[in-house]
């Protein structure tokens, strides 16, 4: 059965994630690859923030140079381990910088760290925000197709969308997948519930075997197993594995646009080579 998902008359939205580069050498590169992504006209780029706020100064910095460049930017703000003080204090400094599109997570406590904050769950947040700041922001917040890692059970997950959802989320960004039945079967689950915003595909380039496995074990993404196969068998043959890669996401991103998907939104990793190949491929 081929299962697919209308978009519901949201229009579709391309953006690009970036992390927030700490070195010289990372903000030179990272130029140099938003220079080239800009030419495909995102709707907007977002910059993560580390665990506990770590990045906090490089993802403001990161957002701000965007910004100055004319195109719009969304900071990821995670609240684990956060006081509403923290939280209020840098909503403040966003406002100061003009800036009105934020992703708002959970996050991930860091090591060391027991003490969750005053915010235990992403609805939280976003309710804190919407208290404070009204309708000032749009906000994005995160789903998860395939259910996140310490979730119960799928509906668990589900409600807690909900949640985020009921609490101000504009529209939703999926940790990615590369199952595109786990998409949609999750958007048809939350049409069921009434939920009715933009949830917009994450998509992640294949480049590199060794760092995906490692992500997609810590997120709870699946790689299947004929690609985990695939993958493996290349060993250390990179133009083997991108060649492989690319086929596997162009194939992956044409199935959902074809079928409705509200979008793309593309984890980058900093680079712009896999990230512009697809979108020609996919002749966007």
């Amino acid at each position: 059965m081929i299962m697919t998902s209308k978009n519901k008359g949201h229009p579709r939205t391309f953006s690009f994630e970036f992390f927030p580069p700490k070195t010289p050498e990372g903000r030179e590169k990272l130029r140099a690859t938003r220079q080239q992504l800009a030419q495909l006209k995102p709707k907007f780029f977002s910059v993560t923030f580390g665990a506990g706020g770590s990045t906090r100064d490089h993802t403001l910095d990161t957002v701000v140079e965007i910004q100055s460049e004319g195109f719009d930017a969304a900071p990821h703000l995670s609240c684990i381990g956060s006081t509403q003080d923290n939280i209020r204090a840098i909503l403040n400094e966003y406002k100061s910088h003009g800036i009105r599109h934020i992703v708002a997570l959970r996050g991930d406590l860091p090591s060391g760290m027991a003490d969750p904050g005053a915010f235990r769950y992403a609805n939280e947040l976003i309710e804190f925000i919407r208290a404070e700041t009204g309708d000032y922001f749009q906000l994005e917040v995160a789903a998860y197709p395939e259910y996140h890692p310490q979730a119960r059970s799928a509906k668990d997950d589900l409600l807690n969308f909900k949640r985020k959802v009921e609490a101000g989320a504009n529209a939703a960004i999926t940790q990615y997948f590369f199952n595109a039945d786990a998409y949609f079967n999750f958007v048809d689950e939350c049409t069921a519930m009434g939920i009715d915003i933009p949830i917009v595909p994450g998509i992640m380039p294949i480049t590199n075997y060794v760092q995906l496995a490692r992500f997609s074990d810590a997120c709870g993404s699946e790689i299947p197993r004929w690609i985990r196969k695939k993958l493996e068998g290349y060993g250390d043959d990179l133009p083997s594995i991108r060649a492989f890669g690319l086929d596997v996401i162009t194939n992956l991103c044409d199935r959902l646009l074809q079928n409705g998907a509200s979008g793309l939104h593309f984890y980058t990793l900093n680079q712009a080579g896999p990230t512009s190949t697809v979108w020609q491929r996919l002749g966007l």
